[in-house]
C-alpha cells in the first residue's frame, strides 16, 4: 500500500480522485545476462552473449560483459531485499537457458541451475511478491547458435523441450509467463543486423526468417503450458513485445501511410500473428517485401508467410500482451530518411523517422521522453485486436553514471507514464501490471556499464 500511495501522490495534484485498481501489479524487470554473473558456475553452458564477449570484447563500449554484472547468482537474497524495500508486488526476470539446459537440449538439467531459480522464486514467495518470469531474454545457449540458432527449422521444437522442463520445475508458484522478450530488438539486431549477439548482420532474410521461427516457437511453447500445465498449475502465458508508438509528421496519407508501415515493421509483425482474428503477417508488408524481393531478383519473398496451418498454431496463443515501452517519433514518407542496407527490414519499409528537439532526452540516443506515446500505443492496441489484456513490461529512463541521484528527469518520465497507464485504465483499456526498468543498474548490452 505504501508504493500504491506514493504513486497516486506521482501521478498528480488530484491523486485522491484517481487511483489504480486494488488489484494492479507494480513491479521491476531485469534479464538474467544483464544481472546474474556466474557465467561458468556450477555446469552451466556458455551462451551467445558469453561468446560475443569473450571473443569479441570491443564490441561492447567499455569492454565489459556479464561475468559478474550484479552477481544475483551469489546475492538473490538482496535482490529480493531491495523488492521488499522498494514496495514491489511483482517482479519481472528471465531465465538462462544454458543455466538449466548446459547443453541447450533437454537430455541434460542442471541441478544447480534449478536449485538456483528455485531459490529464487521462493524467496519471492516468501514475501508475497508474484514471479513473472520470461522464458528467453537473448541468451540463446551457444550450442544452438552452432545448429543455426533461429535460422534452424528445428528451433521450435527446442524451445518447446526446454519450456516443458521449466513449466515442470516451477510452474506450481510461477503463474505468469513471458515466451519471448522483443522479438524485433533480438531478430533484427541480432539477425538482420550487429548490434546485438549473435551479429549475423544477414540484412535480407535474417530478421524475417528469424521472426517466423520464433513466432513458431512461440506459439508451441503457448500450447505445451495450455494443454498440459494450465489446468494444474492456473497461471497465464504471453509475450513481450517493444511498443513505440509511430505518428504520421502530416495529415498526407503517404506519411499516414508511412507510419503504418513503421508500426507493422517494428511490432505488428510479431502482434497480429497470435492476438488478430485472421493471423498471419500484416498484408501491407507482405507487399512490400514480395514485391521488392521480386524486383531484387530473388524467387521468393524474403519474408516467408506461414502456411494456414502455421496461422492457426500461433492464432490466438496470447492470454496477454505485454508491452515494452520507451519512447516514440513522427514519421515521414518523404523526409528524415537515412541510408539502410540493401535489401533489409528498414530499407523495405523506406520510411523516416523525426523527434522534435524540445523533446527531453535521455543519456540514450535512442530514447525521448514523448507526449502521451504509452497512452497512445494502448489505446491504439486495445481497439486494434478487440481490448486484449495488457501488462506494461518494461518502461523506464537511462541516465549517465555522472547523473545528479536525485534523478528528476526519470521522475518527470515516470509521472508522464503512470498517468498514461492510469488515464488508459480509465478509457476502458484491460491494463493489470506496471513493471519498471530495471530494480537495479546492469550489463546494458552494448553499452556495457555506461
Amino acid at each position: 500500500m505504501k508504493l500504491l500511495s506514493f504513486l497516486c501522490l506521482l501521478i498528480g495534484s488530484h491523486a485522491q480522485e484517481r487511483r489504480f485498481p486494488e488489484d494492479f501489479m507494480f513491479g521491476a524487470a531485469t534479464s538474467a545476462y544483464q544481472i546474474e554473473g556466474g557465467w561458468s558456475a556450477d555446469d552451466k553452458g556458455e551462451n551467445i552473449w558469453d561468446r560475443l564477449t569473450h571473443t569479441k570484447p570491443n564490441v561492447i563500449k567499455d569492454v565489459s560483459n556479464g561475468d559478474v554484472a550484479a552477481d544475483t547468482y551469489n546475492n538473490y537474497k538482496r535482490d529480493v531485499e531491495m523488492m521488499r524495500e522498494l514496495g514491489l508486488d511483482a517482479y519481472r526476470f528471465s531465465l538462462s537457458w544454458s543455466r538449466i539446459l548446459p547443453n541447450g537440449l533437454a537430455n541434460k538439467v542442471s541441478d544447480a541451475g534449478v536449485e538456483f531459480y528455485n531459490n529464487y522464486i521462493d524467496e519471492m514467495i516468501k514475501y508475497g511478491i508474484k514471479p513473472m518470469v520470461t522464458l528467453f531474454h537473448w541468451d540463446l545457449p551457444q550450442k544452438l547458435q552452432d545448429l543455426g540458432g533461429f535460422m534452424n527449422p528445428l528451433f521450435p521444437e527446442w524451445f518447446e523441450d526446454y519450456v516443458r522442463v521449466v513449466f515442470g520445475k516451477f510452474g506450481d508458484r510461477v503463474k505468469h509467463w513471458i515466451t519471448f522478450n522483443e522479438p524485433k530488438e533480438f531478430c533484427h539486431q541480432g539477425y538482420g543486423s550487429a548490434t546485438k549477439a549473435p551479429l549475423l548482420n544477414i540484412t535480407d532474410i535474417g530478421t524475417y526468417y528469424c521472426a517466423r521461427t520464433l513466432l513458431l516457437a512461440h506459439a508451441r511453447a503457448y500450447r505445451v503450458y495450455k494443454n498440459e500445465f494450465k489446468k494444474s498449475q492456473g497461471g497465464v502465458c504471453g509475450i513481450a513485445i517493444s511498443v513505440g508508438w509511430y505518428l504520421p509528421l502530416t495529415d498526407s496519407e503517404q506519411d499516414k501511410f508511412a507510419a503504418e508501415i513503421k508500426r507493422q515493421a517494428d511490432f505488428d509483425l510479431y502482434i497480429k500473428p497470435i492476438y488478430s482474428k485472421e493471423g498471419g503477417f500484416p498484408k501491407e508488408i507482405v507487399k512490400i517485401v514480395a514485391e521488392k524481393s521480386a524486383n531484387q531478383g530473388y524467387l521468393r519473398s524474403r519474408l516467408p508467410n506461414f502456411t494456414e496451418e502455421e496461422k492457426e498454431l500461433i492464432r490466438g496463443t496470447g492470454d496477454f500482451i505485454g508491452v515494452n515501452h520507451y519512447t516514440s517519433s513522427f514519421v515521414s514518407a518523404t523526409e528524415y530518411k537515412i541510408i539502410h542496407p540493401v535489401p533489409s527490414l528498414y530499407d523495405d519499409i523506406d520510411v523516416g523517422s523525426y523527434a522534435p528537439p524540445e523533446w527531453p532526452k535521455s543519456a540514450s540516443a535512442w530514447l525521448v521522453q514523448t507526449p502521451n506515446s504509452l497512452y497512445d500505443a494502448l489505446i491504439n492496441l486495445h481497439k486494434r485486436y478487440n481490448g486484449p489484456i495488457f501488462y506494461i513490461t518494461e518502461n523506464g529512463w537511462s541516465s549517465s553514471p555522472e547523473a545528479d541521484i536525485l534523478d528528476d528527469d526519470r521522475i518527470r518520465y515516470y509521472r508522464a507514464a503512470l498517468n498514461d497507464a492510469l488515464k488508459a485504465i480509465e478509457d476502458g483499456v484491460d491494463l493489470r501490471g506496471f513493471m519498471a526498468w530495471s530494480l537495479m543498474d546492469n550489463f546494458e548490452w552494448f553499452e556495457g556499464y555506461g
